[in-house]
């Protein structure tokens, strides 16, 4: 392990930690924008959680890298190719969290809701979901830290971020900044897990008690 190599190539490594970053968390984003109406729609009607869940379960048993290439014809050599394939996966885990954290919520809890005039929109926004967040916090943290592992892998094909370390690195026979690419990504989940640990303490206070 060569530590001179670190200062040396700080430029570097702070625009690899940025491009990991926007690669792995746009598509967390997509992914909740996405999984959030189609997993209400499932708890509101059954018979369709089923086939979401078969088409968005063989959408996860797809190999990243095969996706990246076949996605190369139509998006090209640009990030889109990366953060389409991890938004298909972000779906798979966050509409199954979304779906099973919405039937937690209490029939009491919903029928006190509606005794108390709450129509769907606002008993959903103002009852349900936040009974829900912890579930849906859960598939966040599984959804965060599989996507930054999984974006090094876009490294074959020119985008990987960190990744990009472990390609270069093997090329010239050099273990250092592969080391340093496995303790960065290793890093950056454990700090995304936590925030997003504190983010479900603050936004379910009730959990603590």
């Amino acid at each position: 392990m060569n530590w001179s190599w670190i200062p040396d190539h700080r430029d570097l490594l702070g625009r690899l930690i940025a491009d990991h970053l926007q690669m792995a968390v746009l598509p967390i984003l997509f992914g909740l924008v996405i999984a959030l109406p189609l997993g209400v729609a499932c708890a509101r009607w059954p018979r369709l959680y089923g086939p979401v869940l078969a088409v968005t379960s063989a959408l996860y048993a797809l190999p990243s890298l095969a996706l990246f290439i076949f996605l190369l014809d139509f998006t090209g050599l640009e990030i889109t190719t990366v953060i389409i394939p991890l938004t298909l996966y972000t779906l798979s885990v966050l509409v199954r969290n979304v779906v099973e954290g919405l039937r937690g919520v209490p029939d009491s809890v919903r029928q006190s809701a509606v005794a108390m005039g709450f129509g769907a929109v606002r008993r959903l926004v103002q009852v349900e979901l936040p009974i829900a967040l912890p579930v849906v916090i859960a598939g966040l943290r599984v959804a965060t830290v599989s996507n930054i592992s999984l974006v090094s892998v876009g490294s074959l094909i020119g985008f990987g971020g960190l990744g990009t370390l472990f390609t270069s690195g093997f090329q010239i026979a050099y273990s250092t900044p592969i080391i340093v690419g496995i303790v960065l990504v290793v890093g950056l989940a454990l700090i995304a897990d936590t925030l997003l640990v504190l983010a479900q303490r603050v936004l379910t206070p009730w959990s603590r008690r």
